[in-house]
């Protein structure tokens, strides 16, 4: 089970600056705090409540919602048609061969929203509906997504004998508690120290 943003894609920098600017551009709120690591649900949909929720008292509404996450698909797809968005190296030979084993099935967890992380993996070179996913237009804490994405997973597949969460930092001691196995990859300059107390089980630095 595979994160998208940082793991699959290179588009972490993107995503963030599509981000802050449809928070400044859509709702106001300018000088965001961009280290996600301190938001309780790092995700699309809880970062944007909880930003939210801190600014005008109250969470958003569907329709508030509706509108930021439009307004943000909208600017990555100008991002990814000026420039196309790139796959992390080793990411699309490891997913090929991943799905031709019988051994194994691959799925997403992100906690990118749909329609964005569609987008990213297409630019990318990748196929977002290739394979059962759960993202933030399901829930918006992390461990509810990787849940649904077993599931999805198991009605495609058969039910896993094991599951291994790759991600890049941040969520390990969360699927470690839901007594997932976890494979962490770099995450965004943070010491190795720090992700082994997060609680991963182990820290890759590429595919290849």
């Amino acid at each position: 089970m595979f994160d998208i943003d940082g793991t699959l894609t290179q588009t972490y920098q993107a995503d963030e600056e599509c981000f802050v600017r449809s928070l400044a551009e859509v709702c106001g709120f300018d000088d965001v705090d961009t280290d996600w690591s301190r938001y309780k649900h790092a995700t699309d949909f809880g970062v944007f409540r909880e930003i939210h929720e801190t600014r005008t008292g109250r969470l958003p509404s569907p329709s508030e919602t509706s509108r930021f996450r439009h307004h943000f698909v909208d600017l990555l797809a100008r991002v990814s048609s000026e420039a196309a968005l790139v796959a992390v190296p080793g990411a699309p030979l490891l997913l090929s061969r991943l799905a031709e084993s019988r051994e194994h099935g691959v799925a997403l967890a992100t906690g990118a929203w749909r329609d964005s992380a569609r987008l990213k993996m297409a630019s990318a070179g990748l196929c977002y509906d290739d394979y059962p996913a759960a993202s933030s237009d399901d829930a918006f804490d992390r461990v509810s997504i990787i849940q649904l994405s077993v599931q999805r997973a198991a009605e495609r597949y058969g039910r896993p004998g094991s599951t291994v969460y790759v991600g890049d930092g941040g969520v390990g001691c969360s699927c470690v508690s839901q007594r997932w196995h976890s494979v962490h990859w770099h995450w965004h300059g943070q010491s190795r120290d720090t992700i082994v107390r997060r609680g991963s089980c182990l820290r890759l630095r590429r595919f290849q």
